[in-house]
């Protein structure tokens, strides 16, 4: 039987997504299948919004149509992608208007968990997260600031999809991985012969990704001397191939990333305050995953599905009490490496310490070791580990307090006796 799901997302009087999702291994298909919207308790999408109807409209999936958007003859209209329609055509990413709400249409070949990155039971990550479907309707550019393995890439990819420019391309540069040489026609393209090894034209990210949307990954990683070239690019949507006297028009929007904290690097003197202050117009921050235990058994059991693997309860709560490092990206390796080790469908608890590169050891093991470094020959280390992780968090004293497995009494403590101004780490 088709399994079917209208799931909507985003704040009142305003905008979100509606998901219909499907199990992909199903086999028999209903027919005429169909979902209504309004504001009547009737409706299986109930509305709060008194410009809607009581019975607004209905989508409809024909098996030898598609999804069909119909106005059940609503007292203000549908509009679909700005248009008043009666009976339509949906295509994915449509974009639906009823009464003062606004939604992204989507149709999914997922499975259950499809929302595992876009919700979160953690309510500060959550709050970020709910403001997911307004940054990708933006046009502006997004900077994704967090620790490595935390899902970066995954919100960048997301932005993309459910924004106006998802039928164009998306292309992706990591800044650190190309040498300062290639840097440049990566970014920008080459003319023939401009440079040994230039065989052939080659136009660039900018223009092969000209109405979609750019991702720059570890921005923070750029090379000095081309930072002025690519505010430039951001500033006049133009770009210049190498060796090329012409400068061409393109049109994409800019999601970039990084580890690194921006704001050290320009006071280092490394990194432009005006392409930072370009790139950060929207921002989203993922935490690290021990920050967000709240979603640690649904992102194991969303990785265990995947691998088709499961761990026992045991195994489960002492996966807890690793520190976890690599954040989810760690999480989703130590669930494949238990996939290709071990041919058992439940993983059990004596398996664990195969499973793990780095030894699990609980927060307060954590706390009474850096209690040690009260020695005076590495108090110099003890500050710099505290100063690092406040750059990293953005003076949040919480957050360094769980980074760090110290209590927030003894962080306090250790920033009066050294010092230390988290004032100096905030955002502006």
């Amino acid at each position: 039987m088709l399994t079917k799901k209208l799931h909507t997302t985003g704040n009142k009087q305003s905008y979100g997504f509606l998901r219909w999702t499907e199990n992909s291994h199903t086999e028999q298909r209903e027919i005429n299948t169909f979902i209504s919207i309004g504001r009547d308790k009737e409706n299986i999408i109930i509305l709060d919004d008194n410009f809607s109807s009581r019975r607004h409209c209905r989508i409809q999936k024909k098996e030898d149509e598609g999804f069909i958007l119909q106005d059940m003859n609503s007292r203000n209209g549908t509009f679909l992608n700005g248009s008043r329609v009666f009976k339509a055509l949906l295509k994915n990413n449509d974009r639906i208007q009823i009464g003062t709400k606004e939604f992204i249409f989507s149709f999914e070949r997922f499975n259950d968990h499809w929302n595992i990155h876009t919700e979160s039971k953690n309510p500060d990550w959550n709050r970020q997260l709910k403001s997911l479907p307004d940054i990708a309707r933006s046009n502006m550019p997004v900077l994704i600031t967090g620790p490595s393995g935390t899902g970066k890439e995954m919100l960048a990819k997301l932005i993309h999809r459910y924004s106006h420019r998802s039928k164009g391309p998306m292309i992706s540069i990591n800044c650190s991985s190309l040498s300062e040489s290639l840097i440049e026609s990566e970014f920008f393209g080459h003319i023939k012969g401009s440079y040994t090894g230039a065989l052939t034209d080659r136009k660039g990210a900018f223009m092969a990704a000209k109405g979609g949307s750019l991702f720059l990954d570890e921005i923070g990683d750029l090379p000095s001397h081309l930072q002025p070239k690519l505010l430039r690019a951001l500033e006049y949507q133009e770009v210049k191939a190498v060796g090329s006297d012409y400068i061409k028009k393109t049109d994409v929007r800019i999601i970039a990333a990084t580890h690194q904290n921006l704001k050290t690097k320009i006071a280092q003197n490394t990194f432009r305050s005006d392409l930072y202050f370009r790139l950060h117009v929207l921002n989203l921050s993922p935490p690290p995953l021990r920050s967000r235990m709240e979603d640690f058994n649904d992102l194991l059991n969303f990785f265990c599905q995947e691998y088709n693997i499961s761990f026992s309860e045991k195994a489960s709560r002492l996966l807890k009490q690793h520190s976890w490092p690599g954040n989810i990206r760690e999480l989703k390796n130590t669930v494949a490496r238990a996939k290709a080790l071990f041919q058992d469908k439940v993983v059990k608890e004596d398996k664990i310490k195969h499973l793990l590169y780095t030894p699990i050891i609980p927060l307060k093991k954590q706390t009474e070791a850096l209690e040690e470094l009260k020695m005076p020959v590495i108090k110099k280390i003890e500050k710099d580990l505290i100063t690092k992780t406040m750059a990293l968090y953005q003076g949040n004293q919480k957050k360094v307090a769980e980074e760090l497995g110290l209590p927030q009494s003894t962080l306090s403590e250790r920033i009066r006796k050294y010092g230390i101004n988290p004032k100096e780490y905030k955002n502006s």
